[in-house]
């Protein structure tokens, strides 16, 4: 009788002004997220050809939060660097319990470069919160 051993998905997070953290994906879930990319026309062949040739920059901002409070707050932004002359960026807070999210949703968007719209929409992508 065999016994297959199943190993947890690690994640390594560019964290700003520190080292990174590597962290155990199902300890850490999403809680909120949002992207997108600097394609700006609506032909969709169109897009699709523009991202295969790596002409389009794309951005991702991502909240993970550990049972205990802790949260991440991190940022890509992934350039097509030859079209668009934009740099690769990676950033983001680790940050205590209690601290304001939103806030380092900000932060961090602000510092990589993200576009508003994409801060914003994460912003709104959290749980509400009840009162």
């Amino acid at each position: 009788m065999t016994t297959k051993t199943t190993e947890r998905k690690q994640r390594t997070i560019t964290l700003t002004g520190r080292r990174p953290v590597k962290i155990h994906e199902d300890e850490w879930p999403v809680i909120a997220t949002a992207g997108g990319d600097s394609y700006s026309g609506n032909d969709y062949g169109g897009y699709q050809q523009a991202k295969a040739r790596g002409e389009v920059d794309t951005y991702l901002l991502r909240v993970r939060q550990h049972a205990d409070g802790r949260a991440i707050v991190y940022a890509v932004f992934d350039a097509a660097s030859a079209w668009t002359h934009n740099e690769d960026q990676k950033g983001g807070e680790l940050l205590d319990e209690g601290s304001d999210i939103p806030a380092a949703i900000r932060r961090v968007g602000e510092d990589c470069d993200i576009p508003d719209s994409v801060i914003r929409e994460c912003v709104s992508a959290l749980p509400a919160e009840e009162i």
